[in-house]
């Protein structure tokens, strides 16, 4: 029974756990593997997982951790590349969606990591302050304190700065994309 029950579980929740990852990690690929290693050692403890009120707080929590971790054994940053080498041809093209996008999550990667974490979780998984704090592991208090101190950075940023000037896009008003 726990493995089916696992399977379901893992599938319905694949792209959108690799979404928050890639958000974490900056990398699409280092974000499939932290899902996966999430999911593994969910698997080994499903039947106590499943049985949890919340077992996608848990989950969620466990890929945190598990990043921040990761990030605590490397101790090298990637350096993400600001400015994509094709710059826009024509206009509709939907490069200045990408470097803009590319801005973002530069920005987002020079923010400490248990900020990082709370914006991502905050802002674009669209999780409340509460279950935020839940799947961290901390208080209220804290996600508030991170979320500012973490958005205050982002508009600090003259990277996005210049991307949010003449755009009308704003931190706040970003839905994370594609959801």
């Amino acid at each position: 029974m726990r493995g089916p029950g696992f399977e379901e579980f893992a599938a319905t929740r694949w792209r959108r756990l690799v979404r928050t990852a890639y958000l974490l990690t900056g990398d699409h690929h280092e974000a499939e593997d932290l899902v996966q290693a999430t999911y593994a050692k969910a698997f080994r403890n499903w039947s106590r997982i499943s049985r949890l009120d919340e077992p996608d707080a848990y989950i969620h929590r466990a890929l945190v951790n598990n990043n921040l971790s990761r990030h605590r054994r490397r101790r090298v940053r990637q350096l993400l590349v600001p400015v994509l080498p094709d710059r826009e041809q024509a206009a509709g093209s939907g490069h200045r969606e990408v470097e803009e996008r590319s801005v973002l999550l530069q920005a987002l990667a020079e923010l400490p990591q248990r900020q990082r974490a709370v914006v991502v979780l905050r802002y674009w998984e669209d999780m409340s302050e509460a279950r935020v704090a839940e799947v961290l592991g901390c208080s209220v208090g804290n996600v508030k304190s991170q979320a500012s101190r973490g958005l205050a950075k982002l508009r600090g940023n003259p990277a996005l700065a210049g991307h949010a000037a003449g755009t009308g896009w704003t931190i706040e008003g970003t839905d994370g994309g594609d959801r």
